[in-house]
């Protein structure tokens, strides 16, 4: 696996149904969904474009949530993935800094070591110790990348403490910090280049989470494709350094989402 310890390399949809989420992201994003081909399990695989290489790379996938998942609680949901040297010492310091482990560490044929935990604030992420040679550009660390993710942001309770967690079980660092007034400090997470940020959970979010930034090829025509496809658009189009434009949103099963990207034209 070359990514390095602590990257982000993968992202995972849980959805009430793929079918209609297979819809809705693959005509706001571009992606190009096929199925996994494990056995005896729905699992699908999202594609997005490479336009240099003139091929689809694999970015993330869909998890359709069973109905005895749903009896227990789950509900729709991004999950992201971070690329670990080792699994299972990985979990233990995890679940010794006060996180949690929600599926322990489970082999998949042919595709990695992986196990689902929670920091100490109960935000869901996986760790995983792929396979392949390969290295994931599920985020696109080096520059813009159309349909891949652009930015890993936690939005938490205590951001001290979930720094100190995720700077000691991943090696990230701080790369400086925006004053955002009433609502606190915005601080930059480096780890082989800016991967995202840290931020106070707002009130009105129920729960701690990461949103995770894809990018479309056009804001607008993605916020359009949101809403004409049974989606609800929360917060934006609001302009940010640089010139891009975020907005976050709730797809029609539920699951927030989040995007960054140009205006066309």
């Amino acid at each position: 696996m070359p990514n390095q310890h602590g990257e982000f390399i993968w992202y995972e949809l849980a959805t009430g149904s793929a079918d209609a989420a297979q819809h809705f992201y693959s005509t706001m994003l571009g992606w190009r969904i096929t199925d996994s081909g494990q056995p005896g399990m729905d699992y699908r695989i999202l594609h997005a474009r490479d336009e240099d290489a003139g091929e689809w790379r694999p970015i993330g996938g869909v998890m359709p949530l069973t109905e005895e998942m749903q009896r227990c609680g789950a509900r729709p949901v991004w999950l992201g993935y971070i690329a670990v040297d080792d699994v299972d010492q990985t979990v233990a310091k995890v679940t010794a800094l006060g996180g949690s482990v929600q599926m322990p560490a489970t082999d998949i044929p042919e595709v990695g070591r992986l196990a689902m935990v929670t920091d100490p604030q109960g935000t869901p992420f996986y760790v995983m110790r792929g396979h392949s040679n390969d290295a994931s550009l599920a985020f696109a660390s080096d520059r813009p990348r159309v349909g891949h993710c652009a930015w890993n942001e936690l939005a938490t309770p205590d951001p001290e403490a979930a720094k100190a967690f995720y700077f000691e079980v991943f090696g990230w660092t701080k790369d400086g910090e925006m004053d955002m007034g009433p609502m606190g400090a915005y601080e930059f997470v480096r780890h082989n280049g800016v991967i995202g940020a840290i931020m106070p959970k707002p009130e009105e979010m129920p729960v701690p989470m990461w949103h995770y930034y894809f990018r479309p090829a056009d804001i607008d025509a993605a916020i359009k494709a949101t809403t004409d496809n049974g989606g609800q658009v929360l917060h934006g189009p609001d302009e940010i350094p640089g010139g891009d434009f975020i907005v976050k949103g709730v797809d029609p099963q539920g699951a927030l989402f989040a995007l960054v990207g140009s205006r066309g034209g």
